[in-house]
């Protein structure tokens, strides 16, 4: 990797972390639309998902006072359980008319979401979460966006950014592990793509420290409308990719 390379890689390392920092999710988004263009799309699946362990973790880490257990576990046992059948199916649905489906799906939402005022918070049991995180769980195989329900069904509940935060990351780093246990099983996990790992590794911690800095100044209606838009462009992202302008990969948050 030349230098124009290697500052390209860098800085989209950088910014990835600090998108999850502020925001919790999105960090595959955004790192690549330039990693695709300077390395292999195996490489950016692995390193998204080895680096969505560390995003999460350390989100779930720094808001452990938020923590519940019984708010945690519907949508992260969905998720596992989502996950799995939705790879399966991805051998029998044209990948492209979903990602473009979903794509516009996400974009009318978010477009609606952020035009209005929020709704009345909702109350959901545990079987409707469950059902929720397998949505979750199956998009993610199908699409490779493991945290985007669970994401946006946080926002329905009205709860505090914190408690949002506290509850879809959880379920992030339960889908990031079982897709980093099929890629090393998959023999994604090479000594290139861990020199890799190793490079990036302090721009991305440096981007989650900032990120998480700066969302600790902002109040609960800025960070609603930073997870719309950040749904928005994931959508946007979804309809491309499903153009064929930007290869398509898994393991995106």
């Amino acid at each position: 990797m030349d230098g124009n390379l290697f500052v390209l890689f860098v800085l989209a390392t950088f910014l990835g972390g600090f998108v999850s920092g502020f925001s919790g999710f999105a960090m595959g988004i955004v790192v690549s639309g330039i990693w695709l263009h300077i390395i292999t799309p195996i490489q950016t699946a692995a390193l998204i998902a080895g680096y969505g362990l560390l995003t999460q973790g350390y989100g779930i880490a720094k808001l452990r006072h938020e923590l519940s257990w019984q708010s945690i576990w519907p949508l992260t046992l969905g998720t596992a359980i989502g996950i799995p059948i939705g790879v399966v199916l991805l051998t029998h649905i044209n990948p492209t008319y979903l990602r473009c489906g979903v794509g516009v799906l996400l974009v009318l939402y978010a477009t609606y979401s952020l035009l209005r005022p929020p709704v009345k918070p909702m109350k959901i049991a545990a079987p409707a979460d469950i059902a929720i995180g397998i949505s979750n769980g199956l998009l993610g195989g199908l699409t490779g966006l493991g945290g985007i329900i669970s994401t946006i069904s946080c926002q329905w509940r009205g709860w505090s950014r914190d408690k949002q935060r506290s509850v879809f990351q959880p379920a992030l780093f339960a889908a990031f592990v079982i897709i980093s246990i099929s890629q090393l099983i998959a023999g994604s996990y090479t000594a290139e793509t861990l020199k890799l790992y190793g490079i990036g590794l302090p721009f991305m911690v440096a981007g989650i420290w900032i990120g998480f800095k700066l969302y600790g100044t902002i109040n609960d209606e800025i960070f609603r409308k930073t997870v719309l838009i950040l749904v928005l462009l994931v959508g946007a992202s979804l309809i491309v990719s499903a153009s064929g302008l930007v290869p398509a990969f898994q393991a995106r948050s």
